[in-house]
């Protein structure tokens, strides 16, 4: 049996003050995510937000002729549903889980009460908002300027930092889907990858063999966000896998 997912595993929740948690952790119902949920579609009225644990959603923006591209990726460092707090109630973008696993659902106005008492929370939740941001902008920028073999190993880079191990499962159609970019790209990219023994795929699952090589391999985007999620994020444990 695995061990049931603890609030804590998200850094956002784990950074909050005790007396700030204390109100929070009745509202709190831990929810599994398999792959390919979609948790909100374009235009959507926010009812909840998620805080993952061991999952990675996907922001994606959808064209009118079903194209998408992936505009962020949120994992245990943040929450799903900005929205509700920042006065949107909705948003143009769908979020679809990209690594299955399980995150804490909340109703959004119980955030919200929270975040309207303008103590930790609301800055707490600002920072990260200013993070989220960040990634967004970068992430238009490589689409628009990196070839697609830079933006697969940014994407994997991303990944990994927001799992507990090396692993991902996610088929290069999934991918392709992400970075909007044709299937043939993404498969041309991930056999360099692998002959390079940085990566091994099989079957839907990608290990990461040598990640500093991978970072060697990334245009600078992935740094850019990393250095200011680090910054605005300082709560967020550094990683010191290999």
């Amino acid at each position: 049996m695995s061990e049931t997912p603890r609030p804590q595993q998200n850094h956002l929740l784990a950074a909050l003050p005790a007396e700030v948690m204390a109100r929070l952790l009745p509202h709190l119902e831990l929810v599994s995510l398999p792959l390919g949920k979609v948790l909100y579609e374009s235009g959507d009225t926010l009812r909840h937000v998620y805080f993952p644990t061991d999952c990675i959603v996907s922001m994606l923006y959808v064209m009118e002729n079903g194209a998408s591209a992936e505009i962020s990726v949120v994992g245990n460092e943040g929450l799903i549903g900005v929205a509700l707090f920042m006065g949107g109630e909705t948003t143009p973008s769908r979020a679809v889980v990209q690594s299955a696993g399980h995150a804490y659902q909340m109703l959004g106005q119980r955030l919200k009460d929270e975040f309207n008492r303008h103590g930790e929370l609301l800055l707490l939740m600002l920072r990260y908002t200013q993070s989220l941001i960040t990634q967004m902008a970068q992430t238009a920028v490589c689409n628009r300027h990196h070839s697609i073999d830079q933006q697969l190993c940014r994407w994997l880079l991303l990944s990994l930092d927001r799992l507990q191990d090396n692993h991902l499962v996610m088929t290069q159609e999934l991918i392709a889907n992400m970075l909007g970019v044709r299937r043939e790209g993404v498969t041309d990219a991930a056999g360099k990858l692998q002959k390079l023994g940085v990566i091994e795929y099989s079957r839907g699952k990608i290990t990461v063999l040598d990640r500093p090589k991978l970072e060697q391999l990334s245009c600078e985007c992935y740094a850019v966000v990393k250095k200011e999620t680090d910054r605005l994020l300082h709560y967020v444990p550094a990683r010191t896998r290999a």
